[in-house]
């Protein structure tokens, strides 16, 4: 979600710079079962460009012609969408819809939050009775307190409905150890799956981004400095060098990190060789770090191509993170009108 988020701040730039206006739609509420979620949203232009999908395909045309009078007054509006007899989603979705329009000092903001990685909250007031009202609106909520805006210079004072409160992560991150042909396929399909996606290379045979379609960064370091890189909860490392010492002096060199994720290429044997190894030089590691290590990296698709095999890493890597994230979600609160 939050690299949806982060594409959405970068497309209103462009907007911006071509000076259109800007509106953005948010799932804010549920009744049933839905294509997406609460919380997903989609940016339009109002030249008719959207950025984004909340649902299948259907709900998309409504918003763009509900759109039209937040363009002209400014004011949001929540609509509403029953697609039990046209989506067979057996639901009905509520959708924000709001001015978007972050001053320079809010995308400032946001943009150090994705840097410093820290996590966050998107807050939006609405109603579920279709209509418009300058109550209505969403705020990013830093977790040093700040609030930041999607529209305007000011917060206004958010009317007392109801408050669709999203939980968000710093952006997904891939740190790919190697530098071979396969690890360009990985870092293609993790940067098309919204992840930012880190090379590490060896100084001996150094690269670029131009190397790495979708890459973030490659960086040529030797094994003893990977411990100087940060690698958070919402981290996953792919040991892939084809090299046995090297991914060994990799694994040693990170055994004080927390990753979400740590796949090692190769057979079976050989992740077992590398963990005897490994423990013969440390036999205090913690039981959680070995916990996170998964080989060989993928789920057994029958992969054989580069492609397929990184979208089995992939696929296993999701499957990781969502079984973390299941528990986090959003929370609708309620509180009565006055």
């Amino acid at each position: 979600m939050t690299h949806e988020l982060r594409n959405i701040f970068e497309n209103f730039t462009l907007a911006k710079k071509q000076g259109i206006k800007t509106v953005l739609a948010t799932v804010v509420d549920l009744d049933g079962s839905s294509y997406r979620k609460p919380g997903v949203r989609m940016l339009i232009w109002e030249n008719g460009y959207m950025l984004g999908a909340v649902s299948g395909g259907c709900v998309e045309k409504e918003i763009l012609k509900q759109s039209s009078s937040v363009f002209t007054t400014g004011t949001a509006k929540v609509m509403t969408y029953d697609g039990r007899y046209r989506l067979g989603c057996e639901g009905v979705i509520y959708i924000l819809i709001e001015s978007f329009n972050p001053t320079i000092e809010a995308i400032e903001s946001f943009e150090q939050i994705l840097t410093e990685r820290t996590p966050f909250e998107v807050a939006s007031s609405y109603n579920k009775e279709p209509g418009d009202s300058i109550g209505f609106g969403s705020v990013i909520k830093h977790i040093n307190g700040d609030l930041i805006p999607f529209s305007g210079d000011l917060i206004q004072e958010l009317e007392p409905l109801n408050s669709f409160v999203q939980e968000m992560y710093p952006c997904n991150r891939l740190l790919i150890i190697g530098a071979e042909h396969d690890a360009v396929e990985l870092c293609k399909i993790a940067q098309f799956a919204g992840w930012e996606v880190s090379i590490i290379c060896s100084i001996s045979n150094p690269k670029t981004t131009k190397d790495f379609p979708g890459s973030k960064e490659v960086l040529a370091l030797q094994p003893e400095l990977l411990a100087n890189l940060e690698m958070d909860n919402q981290t996953a490392v792919v040991l892939m060098s084809h090299n046995y010492a090297t991914d060994l002096k990799n694994l040693l060199a990170i055994k004080e990190k927390q990753p979400i994720y740590i796949g090692i290429l190769g057979a079976k044997t050989r992740k077992e060789k590398l963990l005897d190894e490994f423990l013969t030089f440390h036999p205090e590691v913690e039981g959680f770090f070995l916990s996170i290590i998964h080989g060989p990296a993928g789920i057994n698709i029958g992969a054989i191509t580069p492609q397929e095999i990184a979208i089995s890493i992939m696929a296993e890597i999701m499957i990781v993170v969502r079984r973390k994230e299941h528990v986090v979600g959003t929370r609708i609160i309620e509180t009565l009108m006055p």
